[in-house]
């Protein structure tokens, strides 16, 4: 795939980069160091680890080699020339690169500029002068080739736009991204942690991260009731054969944690819910009458992810997947797609995310030799998601070459409150497993048909969802899903009586209240409340319990004064029950 514009700058500063680290170290080894989606970054086996002051050193030296303007020099070469320079140069791990792209035909390609050189397929800008406006930002540890049994390198990550504008508005929402950090916020709101003891990737939800997931549980499982989904609930683990017969020990053999044995019988952790799915529609016999057949799960899953790449609850080895797989005849496969966009739409619109970017994944048209079903199965599906999506009113962008091998699906990401665009749903056609376990249903005229199946997740998983919901409202969710409503706050202790007799009236309204009776001065304890980000602090004082009333104040900072406790469940009760933002009065919020 042919670099953007912007990649290849970036790419070109990962050379002057480079060229600065090698000018402070002279005998640096270099890994790889390409463009990604937020700037670039290279990888390093350097003399001694790196600190924020080198950062700065090389950033002066990147100044210096840009104003000298070196061309980009494009230059092919033989992989025995190759295999010499770098080795001359003592580059072991350019040395191994260039003997992965002799093994493969590929044509061995170096950049030089100035004194540099590198092993580079380009392209680059014209000259060192034309990199853009820069900024090295951290220092990380990256294992050469992403394997944890190679040698650790010291990796730098950087960026650089065209102008000073782009870097500056880069590096204002890298800020506020950094100040939205799930992984900090989780800790703060005391909602879940990681363990090491417990296991790199696997989630601890503490109890008010569970009501946090409780409430969306809830909320998820209402609305697919409603719709006519039925929930079922599947094991953890299945026999090995299971996942052979689907496929996932040939398609997906990396991702599946390692076997274990019970009396003499190989089992494996389910890294998906599917098969299991497929298994309960196949447990009777169905009539075309029966379907479509919905099911529902919120399934446990592990997949083996390297510890390099977990990333908080972003990115985990035990994860919830609010799953749901469909089984329908094809004359009702575009209706069934259309009505999972359009509880795809109310859901993540409830949850704050109204507008949607569609992928259509499809199939590359010289490539059939790499996908399993029928020419004619992949066009009604195609035409079947088209069909759905013209009819939600949803725009999308068809790709080429990025439906699974089992058939095409539909991508939805969202957009966060900086900005940042996360892939969620996901509705995707499945011809291998109704083939593979040999699942059919009677048709109207007696003859056996398989049914087609649509995967269909709309959150992903409620640990990823959960970490982009915190870091989408920064902590402060609205008030129908914040852990605690409301914090009662006495100002001295003969108040705490009244506080516990409130907090009992709006726990039976439906509230989640708590009284901070602690013996902390009441401003304290008023920044405390706005630390845990809980919308309401309800203030009580001698003239509150005198008036029957108590101060309400919100995290906003605004103080609405004191009003009536009957006034202030029915304001909460309302807005919980709306699952609307704000606060329930007509203050602004």
């Amino acid at each position: 795939m042919a670099m953007t514009e912007l990649e290849t700058l970036r790419h070109s500063c990962a050379h002057v980069m480079a060229t600065a680290v090698q000018q402070i170290f002279p005998d640096a080894q270099f890994g790889f160091g390409p463009p990604i989606d937020t700037g670039f970054y290279y990888d390093f086996d350097l003399p001694r680890p790196l600190t924020p002051e080198d950062l700065k050193e090389i950033e002066q030296r990147m100044r210096a080699i840009t104003k000298a303007a070196d061309p980009f020099v494009y230059e092919e070469i033989s992989g025995d020339d190759a295999l010499k320079l770098f080795r001359d140069a003592g580059q072991t791990y350019k040395v191994e690169a260039i003997r992965d792209l002799a093994a493969t035909g590929e044509t061995i390609s170096i950049y030089r500029s100035g004194d540099f050189f590198d092993l580079c397929a380009g392209p680059h800008v014209a000259d060192t002068r034309r990199v853009g406006v820069y900024k090295l930002l951290s220092i990380a540890g990256a294992y050469w080739k992403g394997d944890e049994k190679r040698p650790q390198l010291q990796r730098i990550y950087a960026t650089a736009f065209p102008s000073k504008k782009d870097l500056k508005e880069y590096l204002h929402q890298r800020e506020e991204a950094l100040r939205r950090d799930h992984r900090t916020l989780a800790r703060d709101l005391d909602l879940f942690s990681i363990s090491p003891e417990v296991g790199a990737g696997l989630v601890l939800w503490h109890p008010k991260g569970g009501v946090l997931r409780e409430i969306i549980e809830d909320f998820w499982r209402a609305e697919h009731r409603k719709r006519g989904y039925e929930i079922v609930y599947t094991p953890h683990i299945g026999r090995k054969e299971l996942w052979e017969t689907s496929g996932h020990t040939r398609w997906y053999a990396e991702g599946l944690l390692p076997e274990m044995e019970l009396e003499h019988q190989s089992f494996i952790n389910k890294p998906m819910n599917c098969p299991f799915h497929v298994k309960i529609f196949g447990s009777r016999t169905r009539s075309y009458r029966d379907l479509p057949i919905r099911m529902g799960e919120l399934g446990t899953v592990y997949r083996f992810e390297r510890s390099g790449v977990l990333h908080g609850a972003l990115r985990v080895r035990g994860f919830t997947q609010d799953d749901a797989h469909i089984f329908c005849r094809p004359d009702q496969f575009a209706e069934e797609v259309a009505a999972a966009l359009d509880i795809a739409r109310f859901i993540l619109g409830t949850f704050g995310f109204s507008e949607l970017q569609i992928d259509l994944s499809v199939r590359e048209e010289d490539g059939s030799d790499k996908y399993v079903g029928a020419d004619e199965m992949w066009e009604l599906a195609e035409s079947g998601l088209v069909q759905a999506l013209d009819a939600a009113g949803l725009s999308y962008t068809r790709v080429p070459g990025e439906a699974a091998f089992y058939g095409p699906k539909i991508d939805a990401q969202v957009h966060d409150a900086i900005g940042r665009t996360w892939q969620l749903t996901t509705v995707q056609v499945d011809f291998n497993l109704p083939e593979r376990f040999d699942i059919e249903y009677e048709d109207e005229d007696g003859s056996r048909k398989r049914p087609v199946m649509v995967h269909r997740a709309l959150l992903g998983s409620m640990e990823r969802f959960v970490a982009i919901l915190i870091e989408h409202y920064a902590g402060a969710f609205p008030v129908w899903i914040a852990p605690v409503q409301a914090m009662l706050i006495p100002i001295a202790d003969r108040h705490h009586d009244y506080c516990h007799e409130a907090a009992e009236r709006m726990h039976a309204a439906g509230l989640r209240v708590e009284v901070d009776a602690r013996g902390e001065r009441m401003n304290r304890k008023i920044r405390n409340a706005q630390v845990q980000k809980i919308p309401y602090m309800l203030v009580v004082g001698d003239r509150d319990i005198e008036a029957g009333q108590i101060s309400v104040r919100l995290r906003s900072e605004q103080d609405l004064g004191a009003m009536d406790i009957d006034q202030f469940i029915a304001a909460a009760t309302s807005v919980a029950a709306d699952r609307s933002e704000g606060y329930g009065f007509d203050d602004p919020a």
